[in-house]
């Protein structure tokens, strides 16, 4: 699921991953963030999947993991960034940052996606922490040594009638009454990047 921001089945994970964030805002702002261009990158996540391939795209020398959690993969001090999306690092664990910093070498980055809200996607989500709690300045994050960036993006179709047939299908009656609505075919769609220097250091967005 980490190469998407909610959990669908064969054709309309595919749908989404084709028009969701089709100018590559995402993947631009890791490599700014990171960057990850030349660098020993660990993602975690699906480790054969688009964003992991977006981050090979850039130049990134990539290792791949499910999860952090057990993991032998890398070898301390043998890691420049850390990328995680959506379904990983889902909130802030101690325990989970002490393996993340034992892993990146000095200066080392971890570099975070989550949604952000205040966009049309989030109409259709209902209440998440992603959408209050997470981005608070006393939220887990900004008050675990993080910093935050906002991508501007969006979910862009080909038509009005692809849009709507979409969101009916993955959403059901939200979608369905979001969809009646839609005078465009595309929704907006903001990310947050959660970003962070190896032991919390914070360093300008």
């Amino acid at each position: 699921m980490a190469d998407l921001p909610i959990a669908l089945d064969g054709p309309l994970a595919d749908q989404l991953s084709r028009v969701l964030d089709i100018e590559a805002k995402i993947p631009r702002a890791l490599d700014a963030l990171g960057p990850v261009a030349g660098r020993d990158v660990l993602a975690v996540g699906d480790p054969a999947g688009l964003r992991v391939r977006q981050l090979a795209q850039l130049g990134a020398r990539i290792q791949a993991v499910d999860s952090l959690a057990g993991n032998d993969a890398a070898a301390p001090e043998s890691v420049d960034t850390i990328v995680g999306w959506w379904s990983s690092f889902r909130g802030v664990e101690p325990t989970e940052l002490e393996l993340v910093d034992r892993l990146l070498r000095p200066d080392g980055r971890l570099l975070i996606v989550h949604d952000y809200g205040r966009d049309d996607v989030s109409r259709l989500r209902g209440d998440l922490p992603e959408y209050g709690a997470w981005t608070r300045r006393d939220g887990p994050f900004l008050t675990s040594g993080f910093r935050i960036r906002v991508l501007h993006c969006w979910w862009t179709f080909d038509s009005l009638e692809e849009a709507r047939g979409f969101l009916k299908a993955a959403f059901g009656d939200a979608g369905r009454s979001f969809a009646d609505g839609l005078t465009r075919p595309r929704l907006s769609y903001n990310v947050a990047v959660y970003h962070r220097t190896r032991g919390g250091t914070r360093t300008e967005d």
